[in-house]
């Protein structure tokens, strides 16, 4: 493996990207969620490149404008097309060899690959925990608020828990705020527009597909209550796109078996069917 690093021009900035060499002619380009930078939360993203790339697949990450070592205005997800479409357009002019890119992105980045990744020329999406709390709220927000649907999934979980009335009866849990979660969870809601905008852009995506959750995350919940919906029937008749659910609360997979399990569906999607 040979890491190599890189300034990619976008719009009059410049990207600061980290290249991991390989030899197949499939790649994987990592697009970085929130405001992380391309490394990933605790050098996450980093190793899960180290991770692919021994396997001989080259490995693209780069900061967003505005993120890290990259030059230019913070645009937030929405505003990274032009950024995802610089990546992709280096990658491929790097890896000569290249004739295929698949992209990867959790949360923020999953939605904006959805939306944007089609313009670029991306081939193939591995889509984690795709993010769809309320429009206009960057995910590490205070303001951004888990949909009622999430949080009721979140309250089941507690109430099939028989250590939650020991935590109620011995004050471990705040009776006050489990009302006021309840409260929360019994709010009927409609899909807001970001949600359907994803899945007017899922609808598009060719065959090579795959939707990752972290079934106890906060973030995969409100994208699960989505998908569910009434909303997404056409999205789930649509043979192509593969959801997979692993048990975990792991929002960035972080856990070992979280870790191994992403690396195996991010290396299954890369190799040959």
């Amino acid at each position: 493996m040979t890491r190599s690093f890189h300034q990619i021009a976008c719009v009059g900035d410049m990207l600061a990207a980290s290249l991991d060499s390989g030899t197949e002619p499939t790649a994987l380009l990592i697009v970085s969620g929130g405001n992380e930078i391309r490394s990933g939360a605790h050098a996450g993203m980093a190793q899960l490149a180290s991770r692919v790339t021994e396997q001989g697949f080259p490995v693209l990450r780069y900061d967003r404008r505005g993120i890290g070592e990259s030059t230019g205005e913070n645009r937030d997800f929405m505003g990274s097309a032009e950024d995802i479409a610089a990546a992709v357009k280096f990658l491929r002019q790097q890896q000569s060899q290249v004739n295929r890119v698949v992209a990867f992105g959790n949360c923020d980045a999953a939605t904006a690959l959805a939306l944007f990744g089609p313009d670029a020329g991306i081939d193939g999406y591995i889509l984690a925990n795709p993010w769809v709390i309320e429009t206009g709220d960057e995910p590490d927000s205070e303001k951004s608020m888990p949909s009622s649907a999430a949080i009721r999934s979140r309250y089941w979980d507690r109430i099939k828990n028989p250590r939650t009335i020991i935590d109620l009866l011995s004050g471990e849990i705040d009776f006050r705020k489990l009302l006021k979660g309840l409260k929360q969870a019994s709010k009927a809601e409609k899909n807001n527009a970001l949600s359907l905008r994803l899945r007017d852009a899922l609808l598009r995506l060719d065959d090579n597909s795959r939707i990752l959750l972290a079934r106890r995350d906060t973030t995969a919940r409100a994208f699960l209550a989505a998908w569910n919906s009434a909303d997404f029937a056409s999205l789930r008749e649509k043979s192509g796109i593969r959801l997979e659910m692993l048990d975990s609360a792991s929002h960035s997979f972080a856990d070992q078996t979280a870790r191994d399990w992403l690396t195996d569906k991010i290396l299954r999607a890369l190799r040959p069917a």
